[in-house]
């Protein structure tokens, strides 16, 4: 009983240290560039949790090796809730392609919190290419094959995998022009010095409403609000093809409960506020609720898929 007595009150030292969390500031470790659809929803949400938790949450960008280097650090850092990483789809297809050579598990090294968004992935072409249909596309793809370029945010990332696999659905060819985030490879498009992309909706938006940019396919159900005029890709004749992107707040592995419950309450009040909804329309997103063992079914699931997908087309990052 002596023993017990001290134990007790230590727990109980514990949970009311946790239950003031958060203390001090609180990191958000983005893998991409400022400007992209990641580092978008990473600033909305530490916008948001800062006013909602009275403690600053700060987004650090920390971009290269296809985000490996800021899930590497997230993995790496004490499970405290003071660092958190906000992931995107391509977390799961790390396993994919990299195998052996990270040092962490996508899944085992992390606790997920909550995807808070997602956006569609929308086909554009810029001014080297000025297609009107995604008849013209393929058509000029299939006249000069192995000509014609497309950028992503780099090797691996969704964007990688959704142009390889509408690739092996149109047996179309293009060389893959990887950069290390959205921003300059949206920059490189609009200037003429690569063809295509295949990009989340909230990364090219600003450019098709502008007109710098033309889309030709949304690669979701049904037409999305923000662009009516613009069918979807089975719509175009691409039978069978979706893709979308997912945006999630992670964790080390080894969160205590009671801080992983306080961090998904806040991210699902993040993805239920009225402004959150409105902000994101406004980039092509829309909010999203999949938490706990939700979520980590869904990137399960993901490392599943991507990894059988890579094996079927050959894709490699080693």
């Amino acid at each position: 009983m002596k023993k017990i007595l001290p134990m007790l009150a230590l727990a109980l030292l514990a949970g009311a240290a946790h239950a003031a969390y958060p203390e001090r500031p609180v990191r958000i470790i983005v893998g991409f560039s400022p400007g992209g659809p990641t580092d978008v929803v990473a600033r909305a949400f530490a916008s948001y949790a800062s006013q909602a938790l009275g403690q600053t949450f700060v987004v650090e960008n920390k971009p290269g090796a296809n985000t490996i280097l800021a899930a590497e650090a997230v993995s790496k850092a004490a499970p405290d809730g003071y660092t958190l990483l906000m992931g995107a789809t391509n977390h799961t297809m790390i396993p994919a392609l990299y195998r052996d050579r990270v040092k962490f598990d996508a899944l085992r090294s992390f606790t997920p919190i909550c995807a808070v968004a997602a956006s569609p992935t929308v086909l554009v072409v810029g001014p080297a290419l000025p297609a009107v249909s995604m008849a013209d596309f393929l058509a000029r793809l299939k006249a000069e094959p192995g000509k014609h370029t497309y950028a992503t945010p780099g090797t691996g990332s969704s964007g990688h995998f959704a142009t390889a696999r509408f690739l092996q659905l149109t047996g179309a060819s293009m060389n893959h022009i990887p950069y290390k985030g959205a921003a300059q490879a949206v920059s490189d498009l609009m200037g003429g010095q690569v063809d295509s992309s295949l990009a989340t909706l909230g990364s090219v938006l600003p450019q098709i409403t502008s007109g710098k940019l033309a889309a030709l396919a949304v690669a979701s159900p049904r037409r999305v609000p923000q662009l009516p005029g613009v069918p979807t890709f089975d719509e175009a004749g691409v039978h069978g093809y979706a893709a979308d992107a997912w945006y999630g707040v992670l964790a080390p592995a080894g969160l205590p409960d009671d801080i992983r419950q306080r961090l998904e309450a806040l991210s699902r009040r993040f993805a239920a506020a009225p402004e959150t909804a409105a902000s994101l329309k406004a980039l092509g997103m829309q909010p999203r609720q999949t938490c706990g063992a939700g979520f980590q079914a869904q990137l399960t699931d993901e490392v599943r898929e991507y990894s059988a997908l890579a094996r079927d087309l050959g894709l490699s990052a080693e």
